[in-house]
């Protein structure tokens, strides 16, 4: 068997470019109403270097309808108020508790106030 050269390998000429596409027919009536993205931290945090994220884990405080998987946003820079939800340190574990309307015997260390409390759907 014999190996036969036909010819060097010549560059194409012409070199296809893809192109925008062309719009045909009317316009949408919808592109002037485009919204921007929502950037999540900037519309649940309000003090961005004192705001801390928590993932749960367990169901321990479901009756505060914090469950298994949720994520706290905590804002460590706001001052409580009684009512506030707040995770605390309590004799060296975190909780969660409302921030009692007078002050009472129970001590606790307040880690920062609750302001949003997300919840995975499925």
């Amino acid at each position: 068997m014999e190996d036969t050269i036909i010819g060097k390998i010549k560059k194409q000429d012409a070199r296809h470019e893809s192109e925008v596409s062309k719009q045909t027919g009317f316009p949408s009536p919808a592109t002037h109403y485009l919204e921007p993205s929502i950037d999540l931290n900037k519309e649940l945090t309000q003090q961005k270097d004192a705001t801390f994220y928590v993932r749960v884990e367990g169901d321990a405080w479901s009756q505060f309808s914090i469950l298994n998987n949720d994520v706290l946003i905590i804002d460590k820079a706001i001052t409580p108020r009684a009512g506030d939800l707040a995770l605390v340190v309590e004799e060296g574990d975190f909780n969660v508790i409302y921030i009692p309307l007078s002050s009472s015997t129970h001590s606790f260390t307040l880690w920062g106030v609750i302001t949003y409390i997300i919840h995975k759907v499925k």
